[in-house]
C-alpha cells in the first residue's frame, strides 16, 4: 500500500505519534526537578558572604532568586554591577569586595581566566558562573530538570577514555577534512582532569570549584590548565579545523572554511566566500583557549549562542582575537562575550584519544557507557533520559 491508498476527508488528521501532553499534565512536577538542581548547585552555606558579579542586561529575577536561596540559608549576599558582562579582566574596585566573598555568582566573561580570579579560587573561594541562567524562565526547560548528578556521570566517562599514564594525541576530524590534533602529556592530562567538573562534581560544595550553571557549559577537551594556567606555555597542536558554524552567524557554513594552526594560533584561513573572508580578518592571529564540549543531553543542539551548544559531544573553539571584531561589534553589540572573542562550532565532530573514540560523529560514546546506563536507571528510562533529543 502506498499513500495514496490512505484516503482522508477534508479536516481529517493523520496521527501516526503521540499528541504532547498538555502543559498543566507535568508542568508543576517538571518545575520542582528544575529547582532541585537549582538549589544544589548554588550550595551555599550558613554564614557564607555571596558576591553577584552582574550586568544590566541580567534578568533581574534570576539576581533575586539567588539572593532569596542564599538568605533563607542564612548567608549574606552583595551585588556589584559592571556596564556589561564584557569585561576581560576584574576591575581595581571590585577586587576588595571579591577578596571578602567566600562565593561569587557571575555573568562576567574574566571569570574563568583572570589571574586575580583564578587565586582566589586557589585559596578556596567557589564559584557559579551564569551566562546560561540569563532568564529564570530557563527553569522551565527540559536541560535545566536533567539531573546533575548524571552529567557528571557522563562527564567521568569521557575522561576515562584519555588514556592515563603515557603520551597520547587527541585527534579530531569530520566529513568536511577537519584534521587537528593535540599532544598530550600524563601531566597534563591530570592537571586538567584534576578540575571538579572534570571529576563530575556539578554542585559549588567543595573549594575552589567553578561550575556553570544550567549544567553544562564544559567541561573542556584543552584549556590552559593542562599547563597551569600559563598563557606562554608551549602548546603541540596542529592541524586544520573546518569550523560547521560560529555564534554571530545565523545559519551553518555552505562554504567549506578552514582555520589552520601553528600551535595555538589560527595562521590561516580558506575559503572564497564573504563569510571566510569576515573570519579570515577576525580570526587570523587568534589564540584558542578553550576548546569544549556539551555534555547535558537536553541541551538544545542547534542553539549555539551565546558561546556554542551544550548538547552532548557538541564542540565549540573558543578564540581569544589578537584585535576587536568590526562585525561582533555590529552584528552583536550586546553579546555577554567581548569583541576580541569568537567560538568557533562544531556538532558533528568525531574525536579520539590514540584510536580511542570519545565523540562519534557528533554522538558522545560515554552516553552508552554500561556505568552511565546504570547510572541513568536511578531516573528513570536510560534511552529517554540520554539519547532523545528536544
Amino acid at each position: 500500500m502506498n499513500t495514496n491508498d490512505l484516503m482522508t476527508a477534508p479536516g481529517d488528521v493523520l496521527a501516526g505519534l503521540p499528541q504532547p501532553l498538555n502543559p498543566n499534565v507535568t508542568h508543576t512536577k517538571n518545575y520542582f526537578a528544575a529547582l532541585e538542581n537549582f538549589q544544589r548547585t548554588f550550595a551555599f552555606r550558613q554564614g557564607d558572604r555571596v558576591l553577584l558579579l552582574t550586568d544590566p542586561l541580567l534578568d533581574t529575577r534570576v539576581a533575586d532568586a539567588v539572593m532569596g536561596l542564599a538568605r533563607a540559608r542564612g548567608a549574606t549576599v552583595r551585588q556589584y554591577m559592571e556596564a556589561s558582562s564584557q569585561i576581560t579582566e576584574v576591575p581595581e574596585a571590585v577586587k576588595a569586595l571579591v577578596a571578602e566573598s567566600d562565593f561569587v555568582v557571575s555573568t562576567w566573561f574574566c571569570s574563568i581566566f583572570d589571574p586575580f580570579f583564578i587565586a582566589r579560587r586557589a585559596r578556596g573561594q567557589r564559584w557559579v558562573k551564569i551566562t546560561y541562567f540569563r532568564d529564570l524562565d530557563l527553569l522551565h526547560t527540559p536541560q535545566a530538570r536533567f539531573p546533575a548528578e548524571l552529567v557528571g556521570d557522563i562527564i567521568r566517562a569521557t575522561a576515562t577514555r584519555l588514556p592515563a599514564d603515557t603520551n597520547f594525541t587527541l585527534k579530531f576530524t569530520d566529513a568536511r577534512g577537519s584534521d587537528f590534533s593535540i599532544d598530550y602529556t600524563p601531566e597534563m592530562r591530570s592537571l586538567l582532569l584534576a578540575h571538579n567538573r572534570w571529576r563530575g562534581k556539578m554542585f559549588a560544595d567543595e573549594p575552589g570549584c567553578y561550575v556553570h550553571y544550567l549544567p553544562t557549559h564544559g567541561p573542556n577537551l584543552w584549556d590552559r590548565t593542562a599547563h597551569r594556567n600559563d598563557a606562554d606555555a608551549p602548546v603541540a597542536m596542529t592541524g586544520t579545523f573546518y569550523p560547521q558554524w560560529a555564534v554571530g552567524f545565523a545559519r551553518p557554513f555552505e562554504e567549506r572554511i578552514g582555520c589552520r594552526f601553528e600551535s595555538d594560533t589560527i595562521v590561516e584561513v580558506t575559503g572564497d566566500g564573504p563569510e571566510a573572508a569576515i573570519l579570515r580578518e577576525m580570526l587570523v592571529g587568534g589564540r584558542l583557549i578553550e576548546l569544549g564540549c556539551g555534555f547535558n543531553p537536553k541541551a538544545p543542539r542547534h542553539t549555539i549562542y551565546p558561546a556554542g551548544s551544550n548538547a552532548p559531544g557538541a564542540l565549540h573553539f573558543g578564540i581569544d582575537l589578537a584585535r576587536p571584531s568590526d562585525y561582533i561589534l555590529r552584528t552583536m553589540p550586546q553579546w555577554e562575550e567581548p569583541p576580541v572573542h569568537m567560538d568557533l562550532v562544531a556538532l558533528d565532530s568525531t574525536v579520539s584519544a590514540d584510536g580511542k573514540l570519545l565523540i562519534d560523529g557528533g554522538f558522545l560514546c560515554a552516553l552508552r557507557d554500561p556505568a552511565v546506563q546504570a547510572a541513568a536507571e536511578k531516573f528513570g528510562n536510560p534511552v529517554e533520559l540520554l539519547e532523545t533529543a528536544v
